[in-house]
């Protein structure tokens, strides 16, 4: 049933961008219409999304705390940029009709008048929550939980999808590249150093902290010895990734400033 509400979800979303996307097509026609590039951003992002939690990789993550961390450093690192990328808020709201938007309009006033809207997407806001959010559900009583529990697992995966779309709006965002690069980077760089943190304490435990599990993990693996590769993971391809962003928002900047305005161009 739980898995069924997912899958119902994220066709939702896909119908809704889509419609949104046509809709914006016809109210600006003659105009620049939606890029169709964020389509294709948004569309890999969903593809993306829905294999790591309907493939093979959500049944190896059951044995495997090493594949178990796999699954969520592919929500977080590469389907939640790439959905952020596709710039879906607009599509979403234009797929809900006229009174939809007023509606939708009206909450996000009264979200913005409590703050919670910048609390969630503001630079540090987004890093906080984040690095909140990894960090509870990596105690061992959550970890085990969500192991156990169906609903408990499909709220773990909400969340780390949740809190890793602020993120990436936050550091994603418009804006001047200059501004962009020095925010981005700053966020980018304080989140290595928290999941850094928390993937080398659990490579370098002596003990495991998630006993309890059902089944033997694989590939002859001791149960410690995959809780160190699952730290290993999260702290050496987790953190390449940041890295990555960083350097191309650095490069983006920097190709900005060296650009002649299109004055001296000319």
């Amino acid at each position: 049933m739980g898995e069924a509400a997912v899958a119902i979800l994220i066709l939702l979303a896909a119908a809704a961008y889509a419609l949104g996307t046509h809709r914006l097509a016809l109210r600006r026609a003659g105009r620049r219409g939606p890029a169709l590039h964020d389509g294709w951003w948004f569309s890999a992002g969903l593809a993306v999304l829905a294999a790591s939690l309907f493939g093979p990789l959500d049944e190896w993550s059951e044995r495997s705390f090493a594949l178990h961390m796999s699954q969520h450093e592919i929500i977080m690192l590469v389907a939640a940029p790439l959905l952020v990328r596709g710039r879906p808020l607009a599509r979403w709201a234009w797929a809900l009709g006229r009174r939809g938007r007023a509606r939708l309009r009206a909450s996000l006033s009264a979200w913005q008048s409590l703050g919670i809207w910048r609390a969630c997407t503001s630079v540090t806001g987004a890093c906080v929550l984040q690095t909140l959010a990894l960090w509870a559900w990596h105690m061992p009583l959550w970890f085990r939980a969500a192991l156990a529990h169906p609903g408990v697992h499909i709220l773990q995966h909400a969340t780390f999808l949740v809190v890793a779309l602020c993120f990436w709006w936050s550091v994603l965002r418009p804006g001047p590249p200059r501004t962009v690069a020095v925010r981005g980077i700053a966020t980018l760089f304080f989140t290595t150093l928290t999941t850094g943190a928390l993937g080398a304490l659990l490579t370098f435990a002596s003990t495991p902290w998630y006993l309890g599990a059902d089944a033997e993990p694989p590939f002859g693996l001791t149960v410690l010895e995959d809780q160190q590769v699952g730290g290993l993971i999260m702290w050496i391809p987790g953190g390449a990734v940041y890295l990555a962003f960083a350097v191309w928002l650095g490069a983006r900047a920097l190709s900005s400033v060296a650009a002649p305005p299109a004055c001296e161009a000319r």
